[in-house]
């Protein structure tokens, strides 16, 4: 018996759809059952986002400082930083240097005595704004060296778009928990599958459980006993 040799299997947005209003106990007919059931997708990706650290979306990003200001706004796409670090002699291989930052909080950033000082950042505000993020340093930026502020980041899910052909902005790994979570968004609106809800959101939950948990960073974490005195 011969196998495919293949490991290209993906589901489209129509695909998709299909699914979810089959395991509705109904069908996809018409245009307007696309539309619904593609905004319910959108919807459910925001849910994604909210849920926390989704890995497969943090991407690496440098920012070089300017002497002088502060607030940096982000481009849209990003949703928050992850890990930030303040990066000297950038490009240089025998001098590059990543320096810890430490993220701070609104009332941390709030009680700095001096918000204009000047120097070598050491601590970053992340502002969460209704179009993106902003990026606020302390203190601010001197002129003592070009200084790049280099960090990860998560990033926006694309959305669906129109086409039907188009696939989803996450791993094929995600698609089986996709798939549930619509057709249980879909169960709340199609007349006559409510009765169905909770045992799709059963099977939502379950699969999102999976999907998260073939996620999770796997490095190794060392716990050692005793403490600071």
């Amino acid at each position: 018996m011969s196998t495919s040799g293949s490991h290209a299997f993906t589901l489209d947005i129509a695909d998709i759809v299909e699914e979810a209003y089959e395991r509705c106990g109904s069908e996809l007919r018409s245009g307007y059952n696309y539309r619904t059931a593609r905004r319910s997708l959108d919807l459910l990706l925001l849910e994604w986002q909210n849920k926390g650290l989704n890995l497969w979306t943090v991407k690496e990003a440098s920012l070089p400082l300017i002497s002088g200001t502060s607030a940096y706004v982000l481009s849209g796409e990003k949703l928050d930083i992850v890990e930030g670090m303040l990066r000297t002699n950038a490009g240089d291989p025998a001098q590059q240097t990543d320096l810890t930052m430490d993220r701070i909080s609104i009332s941390s950033y709030a009680q700095q005595t001096n918000k204009l000082a000047t120097g070598r950042p050491i601590k970053f505000w992340v502002e969460r704004t209704p179009d993106g993020i902003a990026l606020n340093l302390w203190p601010t930026p001197d002129a003592t060296a070009p200084y790049v502020f280099q960090y990860y980041y998560m990033k926006l899910i694309e959305d669906t778009g129109k086409p039907g052909s188009n696939t989803i902005d996450i791993p094929t790994r995600h698609l089986p928990a996709l798939t549930a979570g619509l057709a249980y968004y879909l169960s709340m609106k199609i007349p006559g599958a409510m009765d169905r809800a909770s045992g799709l959101k059963v099977v939502y939950d379950e699969q999102w459980d999976l999907a998260a948990d073939s996620a999770r960073d796997k490095s190794s974490f060392y716990v050692t006993p005793g403490g600071c005195y």
